[in-house]
């Protein structure tokens, strides 16, 4: 079983930085890549961003790419999401996921995920 605990979440102006921190525990080495959605109110839950632990690639959904950077600390178990110049159209829910190394199907789409954090609230303040 898996654990995954956000934080770092928090009420920013627009234009600010938050950083938001995932941190992993119990049976992660059959992870081989973590993700980040979120979900608005009456939205559906989107992707963000996702890297691969061994070797580190990142993606970004378009919306974000070039104001948040994703980052892992292997020996921490933990995972990060810069996110600068941020837009009141980044307020929602953030979470993080762990993809398993044998799942199948895009890192992009919620079913390549196999646990999920509860998540941690943004809001950005126009």
């Amino acid at each position: 079983q898996v654990q995954l605990v956000e934080s770092g979440g928090g009420l920013v102006q627009a234009g600010g930085s938050l950083r938001l921190s995932c941190a992993a525990s119990g049976r992660t080495f059959s992870s081989d890549a973590m993700g980040w959605f979120r979900q608005a109110p009456g939205k559906e839950r989107e992707f963000v961003s996702a890297i691969r632990w061994s070797s580190g690639g990142t993606y970004y959904a378009d919306s974000v790419k070039g104001r948040f950077t994703i980052s892992r600390d292997s020996a921490r178990n933990t995972v990060y999401l810069q996110m600068n110049s941020l837009k009141p159209e980044d307020t929602a829910v953030y979470h993080c996921a762990m993809a398993g190394a044998y799942s199948g199907g895009s890192l992009l789409s919620t079913r390549r995920y196999d646990s999920w954090g509860q998540g941690t609230q943004v809001t950005v303040s126009s």
